[in-house]
């Protein structure tokens, strides 16, 4: 293979690590979706930070950020009895049904991958760089491609895929590259705590259906109407004793 060809995650993982991440069955017309387990998630940044190596994204631009639930960033607040509580918010592309990006989006460069489990999805192609898609967001997820993407090892090729052009809007794609081969995105086959799930929402068989069903699986910001297909877990524990 010739030097700096990128390659498939099938072609790059060995045999055990493609099993661990193998999607298994779904339905005819999957519609991915995906779970985060407040409860389990450690704050730990591991999803955001093999997110930048998988899909190539430069240093000052991040498409997956871990938040920290309440006012300030990164600082307990003191619960009931006086003990310290801290629990994190995993925030990417929601991938919405009702995307307010992609209707405000000039040229159609945004749009939903029917063909591919319903994502939202971008042709960097079209993107004119207006970033209207931005303002349109509720989340905040999109990033603007500035200039010449830097890295912290010099003359390193990073990712399974391509950097996207100068002057456009990017974003999380669910790791769609490795969808097409069978295999969970990236930030779930790399999560220590095994806080995501990922899977088809239109399989009522499938774990990622039950567990949503099961723990009562919140979208975030209901109230915008934008129909998110990314559902927090909300945590299960005991009050102190």
């Amino acid at each position: 293979m010739p030097e700096g060809t990128k390659v498939s995650p099938v072609e790059a993982l060995p045999e055990a690590s493609r099993e661990y991440g193998a999607i298994g069955e779904v339905s005819e017309e999957p519609r991915w979706g995906m779970a985060i387990d407040v409860e389990r998630c450690i704050g730990c940044w591991s999803c955001a930070v093999i997110c930048k190596s998988e899909n190539d994204v430069p240093l000052g631009m991040w498409w997956n950020r871990i938040l920290t639930e309440g006012e300030d960033l990164d600082t307990p607040h003191r619960g009931e009895f006086g003990s310290l509580e801290m629990s994190w918010v995993p925030l990417a592309c929601q991938h919405c049904d009702d995307p307010p990006c992609m209707k405000v989006c000039p040229t159609s460069a945004t749009f939903v991958d029917v063909e591919h489990g319903r994502l939202v999805s971008v042709n960097q192609e079209d993107c004119i760089g207006c970033r209207y898609c931005m303002a349109a967001c509720p989340y905040g997820v999109r990033v603007f491609n500035w200039g010449e993407p830097e890295y912290p090892v010099e003359d390193f090729d990073l990712g399974m895929v391509e950097p996207r052009p100068i002057g456009s809007v990017e974003k999380c794609t669910m790791c769609v590259h490795r969808l097409i081969e069978g295999q969970v995105p990236s930030c779930v086959w790399s999560c220590p705590a095994q806080a995501r799930i990922f899977g088809d929402l239109n399989d009522p068989d499938g774990e990622l259906v039950r567990v949503i069903e099961e723990r009562g699986g919140r979208q975030l910001l209901e109230e915008k109407g934008t129909r998110p297909k990314v559902y927090y877990l909300q945590e299960r524990r005991r009050r102190p004793l």
